[in-house]
């Protein structure tokens, strides 16, 4: 556990999932558990490296979006190992974790449990970072930019201000001017977007139906329908109400999530 080459063999598990910066880790302990199971299929079932650090990319996005090790974790973990428990073999610990895998992420979890999930406005947010993650997993670029959130999350690069900043897709003066008032409504994780800071800066408050078509310029229709998908954007969704457009893109959030971590089961690209 405490050898420096598999804890650095392991952190490429984390880049694997799309967790690219330390910013997008909402849980300390999901890695330190994530990287437990991570040496058991490596030293006690001799898992392959490549399929180890794709298993277990699986298997740490999801107690990261799930949060499955909060709460009482030791507890958790404790019943994470009995599974293990009477196998010998690397096709039965991939096939165990496989197993508990599909039993939490059930198709209800997706369609009607995440986009609940998704109706906070907590700063620290798993499905929010889970859904930046997924950003990178899928090579997305960012919103209204040419450069992709994986380039830009780039942990080695050190600057006085971080290169990409949230921004309210829905600036809060421009809600409240129009008779929204509450924080908790005005900070949802759907209002939310990762942009360059200087358009964060350009925005400001102005309405969204104001900046958004004259950001839509820069690219061309087809780069725009698939930067509108991967950010879970209906097309022209600065013109919708506010709170259809919050419960749209919870939906449409949700299924890119859901998207992203299926690709990192089959191992293709967006």
């Amino acid at each position: 556990m405490l050898n420096l080459k598999n804890w650095h063999e392991f952190f490429k598990v984390l880049i694997r999932a799309g967790y690219v910066h330390p910013s997008l880790i909402t849980s300390e302990t999901a890695i330190l558990y994530t990287y437990a199971l991570w040496l058991i299929g490596k030293r006690d079932f001799h898992v392959e490296a490549f399929a180890l650090r794709e298993m277990m990319a699986q298997w740490f996005f999801m107690p990261s979006l799930t949060r499955r090790y909060t709460g009482s974790p030791e507890t958790r973990m404790e019943q994470d190992l009995t599974f293990l428990r009477g196998l010998s073999t690397a096709d039965e610990f991939i096939r165990t974790l496989q197993e508990q895998i599909a039993a939490v992420l059930t198709r209800d979890y997706w369609e009607v449990t995440l986009p609940n999930e998704l109706a906070t406005a907590a700063a620290q947010s798993t499905s929010q970072s889970a859904f930046y993650a997924t950003l990178c997993l899928l090579d997305a670029p960012v919103l209204y930019s040419k450069m992709s959130v994986r380039e830009l999350l780039n942990p080695s690069v050190h600057a006085p201000k971080p290169a990409l900043e949230r921004h309210h897709l829905f600036p809060r003066q421009y809600l409240k001017k129009i008779g929204i008032q509450d924080r908790h409504d005005i900070n949802q994780v759907a209002n939310y977007t990762l942009v360059e800071w200087k358009e964060n800066i350009d925005i400001s408050d102005r309405p969204p139906a104001d900046y958004a078509p004259a950001l839509e310029g820069r690219f061309t229709p087809a780069e725009l329908i698939r930067m509108y998908e991967l950010h879970g954007l209906p097309a022209q969704w600065y013109r919708m109400p506010y709170t259809d457009f919050l419960t749209e893109r919870r939906k449409r959030m949700a299924a890119i999530i859901r998207k992203g971590f299926e690709r990192l089961q089959t191992g293709e690209h967006y």
